[in-house]
């Protein structure tokens, strides 16, 4: 019986693997160029860096990952909620196809960059919309993982709005909120935002499991 169990089982934890792949590829580059400031300068340009390659494939699967989640959340689930996930969904996969520029060219953005720029802020700003809209019906498959739903919820939506400040700031002539030796903190708000999504992410994957798997997982 556990033999028979075990490819669909699998097949349920496959996106959870991929948004964890997506998070340790992040920190692999963000560890693989101590050169860049990971206070001022955004994630983004490290595609420029040692094994910048990592960036676009750690975006290309946590797309993926959420395209899955879309999927099991259903027609079920709130319309407008699954509607700001595909576009959280389908920002991150653009993104990841259109590199942004090189670090310090912030004033004279190329086609590339404006691409991956607004992909990347409407992903942003879609998947706190999303993680608001989803949470009861989120709550309602797992209520155990409410509690935690909510707090990277608000965290999600925190960050975002902090986020926008900065790159609004930064895109008006330059960096200058910034703290210290750091010009700017749009890099620090980027990350804080990132491990909110990237948290919430896997935990709305683990709630919307589909229901065979949950109930398999308590049994075991």
């Amino acid at each position: 019986m556990t033999t028979t169990h075990t490819a669909p089982a699998a097949g349920a934890r496959a996106p959870l693997a991929l948004t964890g792949a997506g998070a340790l590829a992040m920190a692999a580059v963000e560890t693989l160029n101590p050169g860049y400031d990971l206070v001022s300068e955004t994630l983004s340009r490290y595609v420029h860096g040692t094994a910048g390659w990592l960036l676009p494939a750690a975006l290309l699967a946590v797309g993926a990952a959420s395209a899955v989640l879309t999927v099991r959340l259903g027609p079920g689930s709130r319309r407008v909620g699954r509607a700001a996930l595909v576009v959280w969904t389908a920002g991150i996969l653009v993104a990841a196809l259109f590199p942004a520029d090189p670090p310090g060219h912030w004033s004279r953005p190329s086609p590339s960059e404006l691409v991956h720029g607004n992909a990347a802020f409407l992903a942003f700003a879609a998947l706190p919309t999303a993680a608001v809209l989803l949470r009861r019906t989120l709550a309602a498959h797992r209520p155990a993982l409410s509690t935690a739903l909510n707090v990277l919820t608000v965290a999600s939506v925190t960050a975002t709005a902090a986020l926008a400040v900065f790159l609004a700031d930064v895109m008006d002539g330059g960096p200058s909120l910034g703290l210290g030796g750091a010009p700017t903190l749009v890099g620090l708000v980027e990350r804080l935002l990132l491990a909110a999504d990237l948290g919430w992410i896997a935990l709305a994957l683990a709630a919307a499991r589909p229901r065979s798997e949950q109930e398999r997982g308590r049994r075991a």
